[in-house]
């Protein structure tokens, strides 16, 4: 067992590998706590494309102790929020109660991971409702010019998958696939339980115990293809759509990069909130855009640095031109003193702000175990968040902002508009 002396974390490993990761926090009254199976979309098959999502609800539908109507309201009473969610390389199940209904709500969570029914006639019922989920994600430009970039930007591998899998994936499971998938990847080394809230860490490895001990240690698969970014034009014409909706993205470094704090201060800069050059220029000073905005997708392995815009067809091109304009310019120049600390004290707030509830704490203290394998004080993120300085951004604009490795997706009512790649040179 081990504790780290600026946050009140504590973590045990049980015998068979599952690890129990808690914060104590003494000044609430609640508790999150989160269980954390270590693979998310990007392990899967092309063939098993949606799986741990399909399996993140299944498990919903009805354990061995409860029935669908049971798992709800046995938190519902006790006044809890349950909620899951799958992302390309981690599944969640989490609940947050007072802490006095901890046991309770554990149970509830356990009994999910552990006791999955998977039945025939609910497995078909839920492939309906994810398809259902589908169309309506289709439906969303966002989600959909978010995806064709995805696939195009990770061409080739499961990073560029979507994590709601395809019409024709979800409509072939069935229970020996999502049985096999379950038994393969919910093993206790693949297992991480987080908790964060006025809560005893011996009483939860107690219950963590009591819950998970028997769960027998196996091997699990991992697929160790690094992604490898492109650099494609893709263009795609839906004229049921007011809008254009383009992504300008270009690879940038993984989560657990040492120079993360320096790209995440280059994003602020960039395009991470309204005093950002990006929100600036094309939204304040040329009204050309309602919604931009610059984001950072980072995984174990790797990561990409997106601009997104929404604007009208005869403003797509001055919105490139922009765009390509502001990276020009943070590539070129090292950012001023003033913009520098503004993103700092932007960033800072952020962390702070974050940790304040026991939800926020329950995930970082998973991210931070399975990225980092350590704990990280408040203290010591907001000094290395004070550490970066203007060369270290621009050094990483340099990086990232070549144009040969800029990818482009628009979607809407194109009329025939292209993006070249001569478009993303910047004029000097």
């Amino acid at each position: 067992m081990t504790t780290h002396k600026n946050r009140d974390i504590e973590r045990a490993v049980l015998p068979n590998g599952v690890r129990v990761v808690t914060e104590q926090m003494a000044h609430v009254r609640s508790v999150t706590v989160g269980i954390w199976i270590g693979t998310g979309s990007r392990e899967e098959s092309p063939e098993q494309s949606g799986l741990s999502h399909f399996i993140e609800h299944m498990v919903f539908k009805g354990t061995k102790n409860r029935s669908a109507e049971q798992i709800a309201r046995s938190v519902d009473s006790i006044g809890g929020g349950l909620d899951a969610f799958t992302s390309k390389e981690l599944v969640s199940y989490n609940v947050k109660v007072l802490d006095e209904h901890l046991p309770e709500a554990f149970d509830v969570v356990s009994d999910l991971v552990r006791n999955p029914l998977f039945a025939v006639e609910d497995i078909e019922k839920e492939k309906g409702v994810i398809l259902e989920e589908l169309k309506m994600e289709v439906d969303n430009p966002e989600y959909l010019i978010h995806e064709i970039f995805s696939s195009s930007f990770w061409k080739g591998h499961a990073l560029g998958r979507p994590i709601l899998g395809t019409k024709r994936t979800i409509r072939a499971f069935d229970r020996d696939k999502v049985e096999k998938y379950y038994k393969q990847f919910y093993v206790p080394s693949n297992i991480l339980i987080t908790a964060a809230g006025n809560l005893s860490h011996r009483r939860l490895v107690k219950l963590a115990e009591e819950k998970f001990a028997d769960l027998k240690p196996r091997k699990t698969r991992s697929l160790e293809a690094i992604p490898q970014p492109h650099a494609p034009l893709v263009f795609r014409n839906k004229n049921s759509l007011e809008q254009v909706h383009l992504y300008l993205g270009v690879p940038s470094i993984s989560m657990p990069h040492e120079k993360r704090f320096a790209c995440y201060i280059l994003n602020a800069i960039l395009g991470g909130g309204m005093s950002s050059r990006l929100f600036q220029n094309i939204r304040e000073k040329q009204g050309l855009a309602y919604t931009v905005y610059s984001e950072l997708t980072m995984y174990r392995d790797a990561g990409c640095m997106l601009v997104y815009a929404g604007t009208s067809q005869k403003t797509a091109g001055k919105v490139i031109e922009s765009v390509v304009h502001e990276l020009g310019e943070i590539s070129s120049h090292k950012v001023t003193t003033e913009e520098l600390r503004r993103a700092k004290d932007h960033l800072k707030g952020s962390y702070v702000l974050g940790l304040e509830s026991t939800s926020s704490r329950m995930g970082n203290l998973a991210r931070q175990e399975l990225y980092f394998k350590r704990f990280f004080s408040l203290g010591e993120m907001l000094d290395l968040i004070e550490k970066v300085t203007a060369d270290e951004v621009l050094a990483l604009a340099q990086q990232f902002f070549d144009p040969k490795h800029m990818a482009v997706a628009m979607l809407g009512r194109l009329e025939g508009f292209k993006v070249r790649r001569q478009d993303l040179m910047r004029s000097l």
